[in-house]
């Protein structure tokens, strides 16, 4: 082995001291805290303004990828200062090894940056993809989090929201639109019920008044029976209200029904 071989071994070790490794262990460390912390910044702000609630987790879901991307080269060049001769020597054969082995984890970065600017979901959307409803509660670097309506956390790869398609019930606004459904006999009053059904919905404490309400009716087999099928169209005010609109419109409507004796299949 010739001094040339010697000095790039050397160099090689050199990378690796103790003190380099701790400050990039710690440093590390700091980047994760820093970004959880702007993750909880986020949430305490949502819930203390509640009309700008996911605007603000959009403004820190960006911040934290623009720490990641910007700090974490930065550190690895700050604390392990490899010389540029090595950086071009290894440059390529590291570049191979390691995009066999995270390929599946860069893609899903990629993804992830692509999803800031195409936005086929953001953060505190309901959506749909696959078997699975739930809202985005954080966009990661490799994969997004999704909550569903029973609190249990889904973990989906970022990947799948750029192929696959994606369903969005409220895209970034903060109101959504539902659809509660009723079941009548074909006898009944059609205007009494859609009045009904009108007036529930718009003296809910959930309902967002700045859009309209739309009752709709058609026939339908119903236990193997025609029957009419009532569609109340409306939105919530805030798509955490969901399920308790939802309850809501439901109970009412149902003691209305059975005060006034109309007929169910």
């Amino acid at each position: 082995m010739n001094d040339e071989q010697f000095n790039q071994v050397g160099q090689i070790f050199d990378l690796f001291r103790f003190n380099s490794i701790f400050l990039l262990i710690v440093g590390i460390a700091i980047l994760y805290t820093i970004s959880k912390s702007i993750g909880r910044l986020g949430e305490t702000l949502g819930e203390k303004f509640n009309n700008r609630r996911l605007l603000i987790l959009q403004v820190t879901t960006v911040l934290s990828f623009a720490l990641y991307i910007i700090c974490v080269p930065l550190l690895f060049y700050g604390t392990l200062k490899p010389p540029k001769e090595l950086l071009i020597a290894l440059g390529g054969s590291v570049a191979v090894a390691v995009g066999f082995a995270i390929k599946d984890i860069v893609a899903s970065f990629i993804s992830g940056v692509v999803m800031l600017f195409d936005r086929p979901a953001q953060v505190g959307d309901r959506v749909t993809l696959g078997d699975t409803y739930g809202e985005i509660k954080s966009i990661g670097l490799r994969a997004v989090r999704l909550v569903t309506l029973d609190d249990n956390v889904v973990t989906i790869p970022n990947t799948r929201l750029i192929a696959e398609q994606v369903s969005s019930g409220n895209y970034g606004a903060l109101d959504m639109m539902v659809v509660v459904s009723f079941h009548t006999a074909l006898g009944v009053n059609v205007d009494r019920i859609s009045e009904i059904l009108h007036e529930v919905v718009v003296t809910s404490r959930y309902i967002y008044l700045a859009k309209p309400v739309v009752v709709t009716v058609k026939e339908c087999e119903v236990a193997m029976k025609l029957g009419l099928k009532f569609s109340v169209k409306s939105y919530v005010l805030d798509v955490r209200y969901e399920k308790a609109f939802e309850t809501d419109i439901v109970t009412r409507v149902s003691e209305v029904f059975t005060e006034e004796g109309i007929e169910r299949p």
